[in-house]
């Protein structure tokens, strides 16, 4: 298991450090990339899975938390295992397909859910499973609209459900059918075809990904059995025929025995989302999302993508000089996030916060000169602590301190500044930025909210 140590000298790998996260499921909307997460719960023993929650990036190194604004209670008909999940958006709406057990019929079954904004807030979009059968095959949906306006659903474990969406999205047009899992489409037949004592080349398992290349249908899956790793089939439609076209992401030690992936173009690059277990305390029940550049071969089909700890590099400067969210972050260690509801939308702050702490943001355009103010939004309820912001590593050049005294309260917020000393110092044009949390050893300083220089 990788330490915070060995993670931080190069690694943004797992991108997301404060909260265990799975299953992620990218979409691009205007100029951000949102990826959809699964979120695995601390010192869990299985799936226990209970919301779904959003992350958002410009540059790609630098990722927004927007909390949860999806969970087990916006459905009233389901009651636990909130697993893999997909969104997209149609006509100015996003809707959000999940799976979760149904306290109807006992199985799981594929909901739907939809809303104005990337980030929510998200409802329940029909007041009942979109699809329950009672079966436990209904996990991992996955959407995509075709280049004609059809939009295709699919989903299963361990063989794989399809059917079109009307462009309401929320409905059927026609039935739910079934691929037929044979050694061509995807490597093996069913379970339940297998000639014993034959080894085959692949396995479909779980976790299926949609996507169309140069006039070819890609579905891309976790594959082989346990410990799964990601392979894919192709087809001229959506509906098949398909064809075994090989692996993408070999078995390799990721510290989890799942994986789940899915890919998006971005700003002229193409990206691949999977999981693994490499957060301190993680594992097969605590996963965290990856991602990695890659480009596709000259025919279209994928190369074999491996995974690493450094990740990806930025695509973009980060502006410093506006507004920040302090749950915008490339790299974390020890805090936590929360959110607390503000009218129709959610408000995210960083909590937990204990000396030692920091939050790393990467390639800052800082302009060559060094801001010459710091103003943060935070609450204290014993008696706070100091921002310590530095540049290129937590013990780089320290620009300034902001004295955070008690406010109050865990939520009574306060807006500080601080002059920062330095301002006559002449300062790389990019750098690394970090926010060094300092205080009393042991408990809780402050809660963070939002940050700006000027």
């Amino acid at each position: 298991m990788l330490s915070f140590v060995a993670m931080t000298a190069s690694s943004q790998n797992p991108f997301v450090q404060t909260w265990y996260t799975s299953d992620p499921a990218p979409m691009v909307h205007g100029d951000r990339m949102y990826v959809y997460t699964g979120h695995d719960e601390d010192n869990a023993d299985f799936f226990w899975m209970q919301e779904w929650r959003v992350y958002s990036t410009a540059d790609m190194v630098n990722w927004q938390d927007h909390g949860s604004p999806l969970a087990l209670e916006s459905f009233s008909w389901a009651d636990d295992r909130a697993w893999a999940a997909q969104t997209i958006e149609r006509n100015g709406k996003f809707y959000w397909y999940i799976c979760a057990h149904s306290n109807i019929k006992k199985g799981m079954a594929i909901g739907v859910a939809v809303s104005d904004s990337p980030t929510g807030p998200f409802r329940d979009a029909i007041g009942k499973p979109l699809f329950d059968n009672g079966s436990w095959d209904n996990i991992d949906p996955t959407v995509m609209i075709d280049d004609d306006g059809q939009a295709w659903l699919m989903w299963g474990n361990p063989r794989v459900y399809y059917a079109k969406l009307n462009k309401d999205m929320i409905s059927f047009d026609g039935e739910v059918k079934q691929f037929d899992m044979t050694e061509e489409a995807f490597g093996s037949p069913s379970m339940d075809k297998r000639e014993k004592g034959k080894k085959y080349k692949d396995s479909y398992v779980e976790g299926p990904w949609l996507n169309k290349r140069n006039g070819t249908y890609q579905l891309l899956y976790a594959a082989g059995g346990v410990p799964e790793h990601i392979s894919y089939s192709t087809a001229p439609s959506p509906e098949g025929p398909w064809t075994y076209a090989g692996e993408i992401m070999p078995l390799c030690d990721t510290k989890s025995f799942t994986n789940h992936c899915g890919v998006a173009d971005f700003k002229g690059h193409s990206y691949f989302f999977y999981h693994t277990g490499k957060l301190p305390g993680g594992g097969g029940f605590g996963r965290s999302v990856a991602v990695e550049e890659f480009k596709y071969n000259p025919d279209g089909s994928f190369p074999t993508i491996m995974p690493t700890d450094e990740g990806v590099k930025p695509i973009a400067t980060f502006n410093p000089y506006t507004k920040v969210e302090a749950e915008t972050m490339a790299f974390s260690k020890g805090i936590k996030t929360e959110q607390r509801e503000a009218g129709k939308k959610l408000e995210v702050y960083v909590t937990d916060i204990h000396d030692g702490d920091y939050i790393k943001l990467q390639n800052v355009e800082l302009g060559g000169t060094c801001p010459s103010k710091f103003s943060a939004r935070v609450a204290s309820g014993l008696r706070g602590g100091q921002i310590e912001v530095h540049i290129d590593s937590i013990k780089g050049t320290l620009l300034g301190t902001l004295q955070v005294p008690g406010t109050g309260g865990w939520d009574c917020w306060k807006t500080l500044s601080a002059d920062f000393k330095a301002a006559t110092t002449t300062l790389p044009r990019t750098a690394d930025l970090y926010f060094v949390f300092r205080g009393r050893k042991g408990p809780k300083l402050f809660n963070f909210d939002w940050w700006e220089m000027k």
